[in-house]
């Protein structure tokens, strides 16, 4: 088996995996599953998946929302999936963050990866512990404003997994307590615990949560969602077979302007043969053309 095979069959069997929890959840005779709005004060759950009855109980899994970056109409900006984890869901989904690797490849990480060795919520603040020569300065060709939204990476998804806007704390396991010389990370001064920066400056303005990557529908209906900010709230969509385009249309998302807003659609799929497919979300464009264009986002997934 190729490389490239052996990394579509894994995301596959992380996305199948993904889909049977959330469908346990949803209580619903679909692989698909309405995912919470992460950008409101209530953020999303780190979900428990019910694990079969045995003298020795399985280790809980829980799917977690995760934050990784991506381009937006020529801007990296962050999007949102989910994964699920085993074990301290905090410390779990920070490792995911730094290093880790998304399920969609349109995706990436801003960290490195090595740096955190756990994650709390402690004393009223979500406390990252990190390596003590972990990443003081920023790597070679980090720009500042990446550096930036790296923080924000994890703080948006250590928040998810908490459901609140508690900040986020950065320490080392050991070093200096002098304050004359306040720790950073990135470059970044972390002194103080970190908040959630505005949502303008660091997410994308189209997000499709479902499907998930490199799932499988069956049936007759696709069942698509995700969050927006859109010109009036219109979500131009698009199903493709390769470079040809099968199905389009638009959704209208709860609102727009003021936040990221979710949006929903239910799909006629019966005329689609089986096969992969991409599901494609993207902003509208009153510009029509002279800006910087529309932001979009795409799941891959196959019929069966």
């Amino acid at each position: 088996m190729s490389t490239l095979s052996t990394q579509r069959h894994r995301r596959r069997a992380i996305a199948a995996a993904l889909a049977v929890a959330t469908l346990t959840l949803a209580g619903c005779g679909t692989e698909q599953s309405t995912t919470p709005d992460a950008t409101t004060e209530s953020t999303p759950d780190a979900t428990p998946t019910p694990t079969d009855d045995t003298e020795t109980p399985a280790p809980i899994t829980v799917a977690v929302p995760l934050y990784y970056a991506g381009d937006a109409s020529g801007k990296v900006r962050l999007f949102r999936e989910f994964q699920q984890v085993e074990g301290q869901a905090l410390t779990e989904a920070a490792r995911l963050v730094d290093g880790g690797e998304p399920l969609d490849p349109d995706y990436r990480t801003l960290w490195p990866g090595g740096a955190v060795e756990s994650a709390e919520m402690k004393d009223g603040v979500i406390t990252v512990t990190l390596k003590d020569d972990a990443f003081t300065e920023r790597p070679d060709g980090m720009p500042e404003a990446e550096a930036k939204l790296a923080l924000q990476q994890m703080v948006l998804t250590l928040q998810g997994v908490e459901q609140s806007t508690t900040p986020v704390r950065f320490v080392r396991t050991t070093g200096s307590e002098d304050e004359s010389t306040p720790p950073t990370l990135f470059g970044i001064d972390v002194s103080k615990p970190v908040n959630r920066a505005d949502w303008q400056s660091t997410m994308a303005m189209v997000n499709v949560t479902v499907p998930a990557q490199d799932s499988t529908v069956t049936g007759e209906e696709l069942v698509a969602e995700g969050l927006a900010s859109s010109f009036e709230a219109n979500v131009p969509w698009e199903i493709r077979q390769g470079d040809k385009v099968v199905l389009t249309g638009y959704a209208t998302a709860d609102g727009w302007m003021d936040r990221l807003h979710p949006w929903h659609v239910e799909i006629n799929i019966s005329q689609l043969e089986p096969g992969e497919y991409t599901f494609v979300a993207t902003t509208s464009d009153p510009s029509d053309g002279e800006g910087p264009g529309p932001t979009k986002d795409s799941k891959t997934f196959v019929v069966k």
